[in-house]
């Protein structure tokens, strides 16, 4: 079975709530368990320092955000979860993104076009209090995604224009250098819930509206007890559309608790009563872990354990990788230089691959030896991506040919035993 490699990051700006809950944290740990994923969860500290210049609320936050996810249940030994800046390869590859990515292409992205838009209103120059790092929050989340080559990113609608962005990265970096990424989908669940607030907006720290994930009892209840209602009085039936209260409970209840409080508040339930409901189905979710999640915040010490650990088990791909993609950029040994003007000179006698479309609209590839003989045809794939992902694997995983077996067709007159040559012949001339 292929394995899919998935990247989730979370900034390190605030206290997890409800909302964060539901919309991310227990949909990400029930994809981790999915059998054919790899998954990636970083705390992206570095991107909090474009938002947030209190050092002790990005510390505070790290600690609550890590705790928070392994009390929901992520568990570290089986998914890759590490602290952004635990992993120096990242801002080193963020430097060689930047050498590659056009200006006009971060002049486009959403964040910088609506600060500036908000000075001009205004009345401001279009750049004031805009930061080097937000205009380059683009090539840092290239980076993050770039650095472990994940197939699937999860984001929201208003984050797909960040993953294009990396593909772009991707494709200018390859098209200079040679494969060396994948190129990044989005992933887009329109079904994952978005939770009302305090206020009836949506729960949001910006809005100051947000219910605590992990608040005790006695918070919660004070909290939902505060949550907007309109006047209609015990008796009167009650909407359930536009109903903070039920929405919330809706997204922690089983569809029949659902329908039978859907049933209350057509009999005219008070809104007490729906309150004390919503409470107990909350607190049954969430108490369980809430101990779990106390235990962790009282001892740091065993998440930054679990973090470090993390972080070793990225940079065991991290490292490998930087050094790769030095030798491939220029940056090498200067006891390399004679090889490598060889190795230049000796370009157009290596072989080569190279991928195609043919009049069926499926994408193909092929190996030709240095002499222009082909020795390896591939069959059809569906997107050129796929075709490509296969190639880069034939390139550097010595097992390749036998994997793809089944994606290969045989040429004719043509030995294995060539095929490899040429592979290894690739290989060493990729090295050099």
């Amino acid at each position: 079975m292929s394995t899919t490699r998935f990247l989730t990051g979370i900034t390190t700006t605030g206290t997890p709530h409800l909302g964060n809950f539901v919309g991310s944290i227990r949909p990400s740990v029930a994809a981790s368990l999915r059998p054919g994923v790899q998954s990636f969860y970083f705390l992206a500290d570095y991107h909090a320092l474009i938002k947030c210049e209190d050092p002790v609320r990005i510390q505070r936050s790290t600690l609550e955000i890590a705790a928070s996810w392994l009390a929901a249940g992520l568990n570290p030994e089986h998914v890759t979860f590490y602290r952004q800046s635990d992993i120096p390869e990242i801002p080193e590859l963020n430097w060689m993104l930047s050498c590659v990515t056009g200006k006009g292409l971060l002049n486009r992205a959403h964040a910088y076009k609506a600060s500036q838009d908000k000075n001009t209103e205004a009345g401001r120059e279009a750049d004031d209090g805009v930061t080097a790092g937000l205009f380059m929050y683009p090539v840092l989340m290239g980076a993050d995604i770039l650095m472990f080559k994940a197939h699937k990113v999860p984001v929201g609608r208003d984050q797909v224009q960040h993953i294009e962005m990396a593909r772009d990265m991707a494709s200018s970096f390859n098209h200079l250098y040679g494969e060396h990424f994948v190129l990044p989908e989005a992933v887009i669940d329109d079904n994952v819930a978005t939770l009302p607030g305090l206020d009836g907006r949506k729960m949001s720290k910006s809005y100051n509206n947000t219910i605590p994930l992990f608040s005790s009892r006695d918070q919660l209840k004070k909290l939902i007890g505060s949550l907007l209602t309109d006047s209609r009085a015990p008796g009167e039936p009650k909407d359930t559309e536009g109903s903070a209260l039920f929405q919330i409970y809706q997204a922690f209840a089983t569809p029949e608790e659902t329908e039978t409080l859907r049933k209350a508040y057509a009999d005219g339930i008070a809104w007490g009563d729906a309150k004390q409901l919503l409470l107990e189905r909350v607190d049954q979710v969430i108490a369980p872990m809430r101990d779990h999640y106390q235990n962790l915040i009282q001892n740091p010490a065993r998440i930054e354990e679990t973090l470090l650990a993390g972080a070793e088990r990225a940079r065991a791909l991290a490292t490998p990788f930087i050094k790769e993609l030095r030798s491939a950029v220029g940056l090498r040994s200067l006891a390399q230089a004679a090889v490598a003007k060889t190795a230049k000179a000796a370009k157009v006698a290596q072989p080569v691959f190279k991928q195609y479309r043919e009049a069926d609209g499926k994408f193909y590839f092929k190996l030709l030896g240095a002499d222009g003989r082909l020795l390896l045809q591939s069959t059809g794939f569906d997107a050129p991506k796929e075709a490509g992902q296969a190639i880069a694997q034939l390139q550097s995983q010595p097992d390749a040919l036998d994997a793809l077996a089944a994606r290969l067709t045989p040429v004719e007159g043509v030995d294995l035993t060539d095929v490899r040559a040429a592979l290894q012949a690739l290989a060493e001339a990729n090295a050099a």
